[in-house]
């Protein structure tokens, strides 16, 4: 359990038991036992998708405060493309830069900037043609961590490049380094949309070690940059097009491309396992390239987000108007530190057994119980379907008895042969009605 960090934490003071969480859970991580949920480390993805439906807030997401900036003498924002869509009446995004340097930091790095340098990279990689198609993007954090878990055979589809949040910080501190500034001084502050960037800060993909310092919940840090905004104009130089600000919606990065259409871009969980397992199955051969957004809308609607994301991408839609097509683009080759130094490995936490034999032999017991089991997925037991409820009995995390219909029907075969049953209760009933 130490070799895992989550931002995606429960607060079983709040947790009222209902089943909201487990029915959603892409990978089937959570369970609900004693009355109170209950998140299988392993599993979990940060996605997110828990404290989306939970009616009663018992979800949440770890976040750095914004006072952990202080603690590095040079402190750099990063600010997400989706950030730009959170308020009302912008029409540059220098305003959003002067309003961070007004709340106390030294410099602003538009991740943006990064994402077009990795639109161009990714656009050199395709037409040379060595990648395997469809290539997956390496983007969302969370959906990287679905393939581990549970798509292993299109791990080999995986774009091996860093996300934008990562080749920012990179290239932030590396610019603050040339400025003068000592490297250990220097603090990378990401202001996330969501836990899945949260945890890829602090358990990076396809990194060793990441640069980002902090992640400070756009949610939090929103009412101070409201008010910043009110305080003065600005006059920051741009730092990306359209294509880069492009990156804040689904689509965004495919359309980006430029150099092909054959993409296929979705967003949300549920959409985004519907279209893995077609392509494990290998129904979009013709394609070029996918995009794929644990969120719905892509980063515009993560929940650590303020504004409704449709009227997000309005804004960001607007703003995008009057820019330059992209202002970042690789002078030559495509740089070391765009590259992932660690592959992506597949995490074996959904499989029954440590061995192929023990596997085999336990899913040999799955099939016997879910034979007894009524098939009705009702999740009264506290796993989301009859299935991870066998598979929970196999693994000793639960026993037959914990199944509610198997326990009726035993009950009412204990009444019956007690002479409890159906008729006595009839007669009681006829009794009743005739008083």
């Amino acid at each position: 359990m130490s070799d895992f960090f989550h931002s995606v934490t429960l607060d079983k003071d709040k947790c009222k038991g209902c089943i909201n969480c487990i029915k959603r859970c892409p990978t089937e991580a959570i369970r609900v036992r004693d009355g109170k949920a209950d998140i299988i480390t392993e599993r979990c993805i940060d996605c997110g998708e828990c404290i989306r439906v939970c009616p009663h807030h018992a979800k949440k997401a770890i976040t750095d405060p914004l006072s952990s900036i202080e603690q590095y003498a040079y402190k750099i924002a990063l600010t997400a493309p989706s950030l730009f869509g959170q308020f009302n009446n912008i029409d540059d995004p220098d305003l959003v830069f002067s309003a961070l340097k007004r709340i106390g930091f030294d410099e602003v790095f538009d991740v943006s900037r990064a994402a077009e340098l990795v639109s161009d990279a990714t656009r050199r990689l395709l037409e040379a043609g060595n990648l395997r198609r469809p290539v997956i993007s390496s983007a969302c954090p969370a959906v990287l961590r679905l393939i581990r878990v549970r798509f292993p055979s299109l791990i080999n589809r995986v774009l091996q490049l860093v996300a934008p949040m990562e080749l920012s910080a990179r290239m932030a501190k590396d610019a603050a380094v040339a400025a003068g500034h000592r490297r250990e001084e220097v603090g990378c502050i990401f202001l996330t949309p969501c836990p899945a960037k949260v945890t890829a800060m602090r358990m990076p993909i396809g990194s060793a070690k990441s640069e980002v310092d902090a992640a400070v919940a756009v949610k939090d840090i929103y009412p101070l940059m409201v008010n910043a905004m009110k305080q003065g104009e600005s006059a920051e130089p741009p730092q990306s097009g359209r294509i880069g600000l492009g990156w804040a919606e689904s689509g965004g990065e495919a359309a980006g491309l430029l150099s092909t259409d054959s993409y296929l871009a979705a967003d949300g969980i549920e959409n985004v396992i519907s279209v893995l397992e077609d392509l494990e199955d290998n129904k979009y051969p013709h394609l070029e390239f996918v995009e794929l957004d644990a969120c719905p809308g892509g980063c515009v609607g993560g929940v650590l987000q303020v504004e409704n994301p449709y009227i997000a991408k309005t804004k960001i839609k607007t703003l995008r108007r009057y820019m330059p097509v992209s202002i970042n683009h690789l002078s030559e080759s495509i740089p070391p530190e765009m590259h992932w130094d660690v592959d992506l490995e597949y995490t074996p936490v959904m499989e029954l057994g440590k061995t192929t034999q023990e596997s085999f032999e336990k899913y040999a017991e799955l099939d016997e119980i879910l034979k007894k089991l009524p098939d009705l997925d009702c999740g009264s037991c506290g796993a989301p379907t009859c299935e991870t409820f066998a598979e929970d009995v196999v693994r000793g995390a639960a026993a037959l008895g914990d199944c509610v219909v198997l326990m009726r029907k035993k009950m009412e075969a204990i009444m019956s042969a007690a002479g409890l049953g159906e008729e006595p209760k009839r007669d009681s009933y006829q009794k009743w009605r005739a008083r």
